[in-house]
């Protein structure tokens, strides 16, 4: 059951980061050129491989409670970073992330950059593609570390990042457009509820305490998380709608909001 939890989580939180990534590679690649776009992208994943190569082996020497309570605590901070985000974009509280706006401003920053050359790399389209693999990868590897780390299972989280991808990746090739119509904060919300149900369950077993029904206690607390999530969303909705309908009212006699 954890096993599939954690292809789950891995492949969720690879995928959103990944939307992210594709959205600024195909920016690099249409204003700057394919051949500097994708060595940026090969040399950011050798990178990311090499990060995981070293840092998995080396977290299996920690002791499993230490490890646990680090881990779980990591993934908590995380989790609930997401979970925030995810929470204000539903209630309204702050704007959705816009693919298209975010590759409209790549673009057009790719082509207003340094002109590159005739021939070979072009610099500015290949640090580009880096950076945007990089950094969004770098929290793909964070995760695919701790959980396969925390389980012994650094190979499946391995595939489930590689397999989330290879989808974001082909459906990109296919369209050749930010992926704007996959509902990326609702899959922010259920990572977020994934990571911080884990970070809960190893951060608690790390520390010393013991859960009833041991692995079986994540079909209570899972849901639990969510529930309480969408009770947040709920809340603040219903306040920010009334924080509207004040103004509203305030605004028709006159008087300042």
């Amino acid at each position: 059951m954890s096993a599939a939890l954690l292809f789950l989580s891995a492949f969720l939180a690879s995928a959103v980061e990944m939307v992210e990534a594709l959205t600024i590679v195909l920016a690099a690649g249409l204003a700057r050129g394919w051949r500097s776009a994708l060595a940026g992208v090969g040399a950011a994943t050798v990178a990311l491989a090499a990060i995981v190569a070293a840092l998995g082996p080396a977290l299996t020497t920690i002791p499993l409670n230490g490890l646990r309570l680090v881990v779980g605590g990591l993934l908590l901070v995380f989790g609930l970073q997401w979970l925030r985000k995810a929470i204000l974009r539903a209630s309204g509280h702050k704007e959705h992330h816009d693919e298209e706006a975010i590759f409209a401003r790549e673009l057009a920053a790719a082509r207003a950059g340094a002109p590159g050359e005739d021939s070979g790399i072009d610099g500015y389209g290949f640090t580009l593609a880096f950076k945007g693999v990089l950094l969004e990868g770098l929290e793909v590897a964070f995760i695919v570390v701790s959980f396969g780390a925390n389980q012994h299972e650094v190979g499946l989280a391995a595939i489930a990042a590689g397999a989330a991808v290879l989808v974001v990746i082909g459906i990109g090739v296919a369209v050749r457009a930010p992926l704007s119509r996959i509902p990326e904060n609702g899959m922010k919300l259920a990572v977020g509820v994934m990571l911080s149900s884990f970070g809960m369950f190893w951060g608690a077993e790390g520390a010393g305490a013991q859960w009833p029904g041991g692995e079986l206690a994540l079909l209570a607390i899972v849901p639990t998380v969510f529930a309480t999530a969408l009770v947040l969303v709920w809340r603040n909705t219903h306040g920010l709608r009334r924080g509207r309908s004040s103004a509203e009212t305030l605004e028709r006699r006159g008087l300042p909001a």
